[in-house]
């Protein structure tokens, strides 16, 4: 199964589009330095974020859980000519090489990288968002998408990782971790004011579009 998975994998990476240089860099010095780089989005799921950013076309776009950069590269490529992404991340300690990288690209003046707790963090950017993507503390999931639902506008994008957890959503005793992604699941998926849809990408996308 493993075999098949990575050659799907290969399969799907090859019938989209390429990286670019700088998503190729951020990419290959993450599994170089990093000591869990499987968190990076990576190519495959980079184009899907990169595409969805595209179709909403946002002004505005907040991701809670920068890591290396890479999915932020990714979803900017959707931005509106003045739009600006805010990122939030907690680890200092990436902070000089992922500045890096975005200081480097095409969308120095629109990324807005911010260390600390999001928790913090957000209430201190008085915006409203076309987009959000959520990829940090899984335990805070819910939490945060119920900080933000009400500063994205009818028509906004939530997007949530990790949703399935490596399939651990369906053993028959989750341990408790998977517990609270089970939970978030049910909960958002029993939620009138967004329309929703796990997308079966890598770990799980969970698309909700507020109504």
């Amino acid at each position: 199964m493993e075999i098949v998975a990575n050659d799907l994998e290969s399969y799907l990476e090859h019938t989209t589009d390429e990286e670019n240089s700088l998503l190729k860099r951020v990419n290959r010095e993450t599994y170089l330095k990093e000591t869990m780089p499987h968190m990076l989005s990576g190519h495959y799921q980079g184009r899907v974020l990169s595409l969805l950013s595209k179709l909403v076309a946002p002004k505005r776009i907040l991701e809670i859980g920068t890591f290396t950069g890479y999915a932020t590269l990714c979803l900017a490529e959707g931005l509106q000519q003045d739009g600006i992404l805010h990122t939030i991340d907690i680890n200092e300690e990436q902070q000089e090489r992922v500045q890096g990288y975005f200081d480097g690209s095409e969308f120095a003046d629109k990324i807005r990288y911010h260390i600390g707790d999001a928790a913090e963090i957000i209430p201190t950017l008085n915006e409203t968002f076309d987009l959000v993507f959520i990829d940090a503390d899984k335990k805070r999931n819910l939490y945060y998408f119920e900080t933000i639902i009400n500063q994205v506008p009818s028509g906004g994008l939530i997007l949530i990782d990790n949703v399935l957890w490596k399939g651990k959503v369906l053993d028959s005793k989750p341990d408790n971790q998977t517990k609270q992604i089970i939970d978030l699941n049910a909960r958002l998926a029993q939620d009138k004011r967004v329309e929703k849809v796990i997308l079966p990408i890598r770990d799980g996308l969970f698309a909700l579009r507020k109504k």
